[in-house]
């Protein structure tokens, strides 16, 4: 059970879930070993991507504000309350994490491939962890689930999508079908051509 106590980031995490559902999980992301010349297109990817289908917010391991700031106008263009924390010590946020009842997968194609992992995931709150560079090898003895997306190179985004969108799935959520209140506009789909309209 989720300790509803522990509230490290205000309104962030949890908020006293008592039955597993697709409307109580949570999902954040922590990013691991971003690099602030080189990762910083792809990590807000990451972000996007998590944003996008479902993830509340992102923990980043490093101390580059662009990030955020990126996230934080999508959020007000498109709406939402995707959050980007940047954090000193990745381990104590997995300990926190942790210790307060939730569940960590550590996304890598050296791990149990994604459609075996499901079956055991029933957890309310889960933390996604998506490296970047070599992450640290105890990353694997901490996280309850090293998944893989078909034990192939991959990219990082495409594993965090196609993973995001399978647990969504498996808790009667489609997470392309989210929604996010707020924000300057909204796309209007259409079949062709494109219509976005002001809120």
């Amino acid at each position: 059970m989720v300790d509803a106590s522990y509230n490290p980031f205000g309104k962030h995490y949890f908020k006293s879930p008592k039955v597993y559902s697709s409307e109580l999980m949570r999902i954040v992301i922590l990013r691991l070993g971003h690099r602030i010349q080189r990762d910083q297109r792809i990590t807000t990817h990451v972000a996007l991507t998590a944003r996008a289908l479902g993830a509340e917010g992102m923990l980043l391991d490093s101390d580059d504000s662009g990030i955020e700031k990126s996230l934080v106008e999508a959020g007000a263009r498109w709406g939402g309350s995707f959050y980007v924390k940047r954090i000193t010590s990745w381990k104590s946020e997995i300990k926190k994490w942790k210790e307060a009842g939730g569940k960590v997968i550590h996304l890598t194609m050296y791990g149990i491939n994604l459609p075996d992992a499901i079956p055991e995931i029933n957890t309310m709150a889960l933390m996604i962890v998506v490296g970047a560079e070599k992450v640290p090898p105890e990353i694997y003895g901490l996280a309850d689930w090293n998944i893989g997306v078909g034990n192939q190179p991959h990219s990082e985004v495409a594993a965090l999508a196609i993973t995001l969108d399978r647990l969504q799935a498996a808790s009667g959520k489609d997470a392309l079908r989210s929604q996010f209140p707020g924000g300057e506009l909204e796309i209007i789909p259409r079949r062709s051509g494109k219509e976005v309209k002001g809120r």
